[in-house]
């Protein structure tokens, strides 16, 4: 029989004693053991934060994602030995694909997020601050790494996913994690931390892991560290509640199983394609995983009218569902994790069968192919009738973490979005409905309640990744039972492993730490055009102040032929009264294109294509007979790791570089005079941020 080993301190070590013995879901077959008695939790908490951490931080965001996008190509080569071993935990081709191919996804997910974070081992976050009048002081945030480690404690029903849905964050935010799967299917997360660590693309003490028990290790936290839950709304109750964390304040995120909804819209009837795609989307959360997953639906909430009709469509496809050995052709529903769990699973449904009936479903009476059910975890879907949801609330409270889930009736949308809510705080609810105007009912009523609502109808249901299916850009995660912790989102998740701290000071100094232009900072002049420079020379706060031009009638015209926009302000000066205009005033666009014939040095050089504009605001009117001038300063260098593919096939190595276009007001004061103009010279009366790619000069 196979002993596991944890990962711990740089080295694989088995625990001392026997351990845990562990079983095929399918054959009920023991197959391993699994122990971590004997290992210091207290030294793999230092071991990450002296060895993993330091690496880590040395290391960009660029860096750290691109080490991403390297280990998730190898994971992704290596994911058919995954799948072989996945069928022992009862999971299908399909469960196995979620689990699996959805984890590295993260990964890859998680390393294409670098392109939103500067160059650097640090970032900034929000906007400036204005703290002064004459913006001689102001004020930002800067985002560091922490300098802990991320403790992951995860569930048993997805052992790669799991832990590669919070790792792909911690790892990019520049933070190594120790991670403890769930013991029973811990041998699939052995195996892919072991090719992990023989890969050699994380820096040592980046990743450690435990198959065993990890009771102590809580007792070793800082308050630098962070700690994550996935479970049983009880079990990460107990564990929020730990001294350790309360004394040193440490961040400790809970995303706990609840009791997800999919509501059908009182618009839909049989006959709309609609209702097919409730059928569909209900039966695949009850049968996928066994319905062991924290996003499963547990409750369905239909019109009082279409209940029957529900129950016998559902029962139909239902009863299409082949459960067995997931080897086998034909089988579309494996077992659950363990004998433990299915105990686990007929408890709660004998429990849920006091204030309910069974309409779906018989413990007994249900068939398995290819595998024995007595020696198996299999059990058959359980689908409950509660005809009095607002007084038999059981099925608000008690979750069968299994296939097993309630039908129910409501009368209106308002009692529906009432019934949503009396899960106590759910990762995710669904409504079907054809209907925008529902929609937008349920979504704004129920969103207080769920951490993600999914709108389902024949418009996005092709595409659509479904009511369990949490994705990486999103957050994953959910208010009261729920746990009320976040995981994934995007930049909001990085930031969870970031410490962010405001700093204050003058522009330039600001621009010096966060190495970032802040406006009104000091500007570094050279002899040379910005546009003349390659990408490694340009220096942020290097600043054009350009040639000056004066806006004419003729331009206003010119602009407004050739680009078509004839807006009254610009054309009818008869037709400006009661705005804000003086008089006829210069196209937006124009001052904006013009500024760009001010500060473009046109023959060729490094600068090999505009990217694009981040952001333009006109902040004041420019009237014929006033003069422009153009203030133009790098404000940041992007690194990129595309190369971009030269007419005749060549790859050429760029950066992006971003620049401030302040176009300010350059008017002598006897125009101003004459034209009875506001402000000063030197006001900025337009500003906008532009993207350049520009050429590299290793193209090594």
């Amino acid at each position: 029989m196979n002993t596991l080993n944890n990962y711990a301190c740089g080295q694989w070590v088995a625990g001392s004693e026997k351990g845990q013995e562990l079983f095929n879901a399918i054959t009920g077959d023991a197959i391993a053991t699994a122990s971590s008695k004997g290992i210091d939790f207290g030294k793999m908490c230092d071991y990450a934060r002296t060895v993993g951490g330091p690496k880590l931080r040395k290391m960009t965001f660029q860096e750290r994602g691109m080490m991403l996008k390297a280990l998730a190509t190898h994971l992704i080569s290596k994911k058919e030995d995954f799948y072989k071993i996945s069928w022992a935990t009862g999971a299908t081709r399909v469960d196995s694909w979620v689990d699996i191919e959805g984890g590295i996804g993260n990964l890859f997910a998680y390393a294409s997020l670098r392109r939103q974070f500067p160059n650097e081992t640090y970032c900034y976050d929000g906007d400036v601050a204005k703290l002064s009048k004459n913006n001689t002081f102001i004020g930002h945030h800067i985002c560091v790494p922490k300098e802990g480690v991320a403790i992951h404690i995860n569930a048993f029903n997805f052992p790669v996913w799991g832990m590669l849905e919070k790792v792909a964050v911690n790892w990019l935010a520049g933070v190594p994690a120790i991670v403890k799967p769930a013991t029973v299917t811990s041998f699939l997360t052995e195996a892919v931390v072991k090719e992990i660590i023989a890969s050699k693309i994380l820096p040592e003490g980046a990743l450690q892991l435990i198959c065993g028990s990890a009771n102590g290790i809580l007792d070793h936290v800082m308050n630098q560290d962070v700690v994550t839950f996935t479970g049983s709304a009880s079990t990460g109750k107990m564990l929020k509640a730990h001294p350790r964390l309360l004394e040193e304040s440490v961040h400790f995120n809970m995303e706990a199983d609840s009791l997800n909804c999919c509501v059908l819209g009182p618009d839909v009837t049989p006959d709309k394609p609609e209702f097919d795609i409730f059928i569909k989307e209900v039966s695949r959360e009850i049968t996928t995983k066994a319905g062991q997953k924290c996003t499963a639906i547990r409750r369905i909430i239909v019109p009082e009218k279409l209940v029957e009709d529900v129950q016998i469509a559902l029962g139909k496809r239902l009863a299409s569902n082949i459960i067995g050995d997931p080897n086998v052709e034909g089988v579309r529903m494996g077992s659950l994790a363990g004998q433990a769990q299915l105990k686990e699973v007929k408890e709660k449904v004998e429990q849920l069968s006091k204030s309910q009936k069974i309409i779906i479903g018989d413990f007994e009476k249900f068939e398995v192919k290819g595998a024995d059910k007595n020696k198996g975890a299999f059990m058959p879907p359980i689908i409950f009738l509660n005809d009095s949801p607002f007084k038999n609330t059981d099925c608000h409270s008690v979750e069968a973490f299994g296939p097993v889930s309630t039908l129910m009736p409501y009368k209106t949308i308002d009692e529906a979005i009432q019934l949503s809510k009396m899960g106590k705080g759910s990762l995710v609810s669904s409504i079907v409905t054809a209907d925008d105007k529902i929609a937008r009912m349920y979504v704004i009523g129920a969103a207080c309640m769920h951490g993600r609502i999914l709108v389902l109808n024949a418009e996005c249901a092709k595409e659509s990744t479904g009511h369990g299916s949490p994705m990486p850009m999103l957050v994953h995660g959910g208010p009261g039972r729920a746990g009320g912790g976040e995981e994934m989102g995007g930049k909001r998740g990085v930031f969870h492993y970031l410490q962010r701290t405001a700093i204050q000071g003058s522009p330039t100094t600001i621009t010096n730490v966060l190495n970032s232009y802040q406006y009104g900072g000091k500007y570094i002049t050279k002899d040379v055009h910005p546009f003349r420079q390659y990408f490694e020379d340009l220096e942020v706060g290097e600043t054009l102040i350009t040639k000056t031009h004066t806006v004419s009638e003729n331009d206003i015209l010119n602009f407004a032929e050739l680009s078509g926009d004839k807006f009254y302000a610009h054309m009818e000066p008869g037709s400006l009264e009661g705005t804000i205009f003086k008089r006829t005033v210069a196209h937006g666009y124009f001052i904006l294109s013009r500024a760009a014939g001010l500060f473009v040095d046109p023959p060729k050089g490094p600068v090999l294509l505009n990217y694009g504009i981040d952001e333009c605001r006109f902040t004041k009117p420019i009237y014929p007979g006033m003069t422009i001038g153009v203030r133009f300063t790098c404000k940041e260098k992007l690194e990129n790791d595309k190369p971009l593919t030269a007419a005749n096939g060549e790859d050429v190595k760029v950066g992006i570089v971003k620049w401030v276009v302040d176009i300010y007001d350059a008017s002598p004061q006897e125009v101003r005079d004459k034209l009875g103009l506001d402000g000063a010279t030197g006001d900025t009366a337009g500003i906008a941020t532009i993207l350049t790619m520009v050429k590299k000069k290793k193209q090594d």
